[in-house]
């Protein structure tokens, strides 16, 4: 048993690893070809491969539940074509039990994303997103849509780049009164927050002030900066939930329903990473029921086809799914759970079949 074990993981890894590369290396040269399109200042072709390169461990997260599913058909494909399965079914190992040896290369390499996707992810598309809008912004006054714009209080405040460890680049801000009248302008090159005192420290100030008749303007080196802003909740802005962490996304929404605003989305989000475990199980039955069922003695083309075209119609259900829960105001669980459902059925289905 130990020998067949080692045999189908070494297959199965292979096999995932080759698909990954593939698919991951598809959608990196999609990246690169449209980032290139919004070059500008000092965003230069070798910026935006570092950006694309810097990417690459979060579209494997994305592409691992589908790289798992193309992979096991082409692995344990392999396996039957050859009359391996067969000659390991001989021995008394049934389909279950095949289905268990392929999990356990599988659970592993998952074990991996998770954590990448929990601590590892997060930071680096933080710092991705980060260097691209601070090379391309800079960090001198514009006026700008681009970046990240918060309200905040009785201020409206917008932050070129946002760095991990609390460092923000270009950080402009506009007080009004309660008549939504502007009273003062201010801008720092830069802000960094202490942890410790929970307040920011802005560098290299310039504040102007509006009145009725006059402005005045003040410089300052440093300045303090007292804001109910983390950095957590800037990165939470200033990234895309698919981004984010499980525990990132639960704060964030633990937040937002203080605030009585919809957290929806996010919730979403956090269901997709909490039970995205679950989606890669029932791929992998897929992809096992399937390789050494119906398609036992297709050709591997054949197989790899149907492992594409699964593939995307799983995306598209979860992406209409998960739409219809968002605008019909249903809970969105559902529309995570039903993919994951449909799919363990169906691989429950072909397990059996004979």
């Amino acid at each position: 048993m130990k020998i067949f074990s080692k045999l189908i993981a070494l297959i199965i890894l292979k096999s995932i690893f080759v698909t990954l590369f593939i698919l991951v290396g598809l959608d990196s040269l999609a990246e690169l070809i449209d980032e290139s399109k919004i070059i500008k200042n000092n965003y230069g072709i070798i910026n935006v491969t570092q950006y694309v390169l810097t990417k690459i461990p979060s579209s494997i997260s994305e592409y691992f539940p589908f790289a798992v599913l193309i992979g096991c058909l082409f692995g344990v494909g392999q396996l039957a074509s050859s009359n391996e399965i067969l000659v390991i079914r001989a021995t008394g190992v049934s389909k279950v039990k095949i289905f268990s040896l392929v999990s356990i290369p599988i659970f592993f390499l998952l074990a991996l994303v998770l954590v990448a996707d929990e601590y590892l992810n997060p930071y680096l598309d933080q710092k991705a997103e980060g260097t691209r809008e601070f090379l391309r912004q800079g960090s001198s006054f514009q006026t700008s849509v681009d970046g990240l714009w918060i309200n905040n209080d009785d201020q409206f405040i917008n932050v070129n780049a946002v760095f991990p460890g609390g460092i923000l680049y270009g950080v402009s801000r506009y007080k009004f009164d309660s008549d939504r009248k502007i009273m003062s302008a201010s801008y720092a090159s830069r802000a960094t927050y202490n942890q410790k005192r929970k307040t920011w420290t802005e560098e290299n100030v310039s504040l102007t002030n509006l009145d009725a008749s006059y402005t005045t303007t003040e410089k300052y080196v440093t300045r303090n900066w007292e804001t109910d802003l983390t950095p957590e909740l800037l990165t939470v802005n200033f990234l895309p939930p698919e981004s984010l962490g499980i525990k990132t996304l639960q704060n964030h929404i633990d937040f937002l329903e203080q605030q009585k605003i919809n957290a929806e989305l996010f919730r979403l989000v956090l269901f997709q990473k909490f039970l995205n475990p679950f989606l890669v199980l029932a791929l992998t039955l897929v992809a096992v029921g399937t390789a050494i069922g119906p398609l036992r003695d297709s050709t591997m083309g054949y197989r790899i086809f149907l492992g594409v075209t699964g593939g995307i119609l799983l995306k598209l259900f979860q992406d209409l799914s998960s739409s219809y829960m968002l605008v019909y105001d249903l809970p969105v669980i559902y529309g995570v759970v039903l993919p994951i459902i449909f799919c363990l059925v169906s691989g429950v289905l072909l397990i059996r079949t004979r």
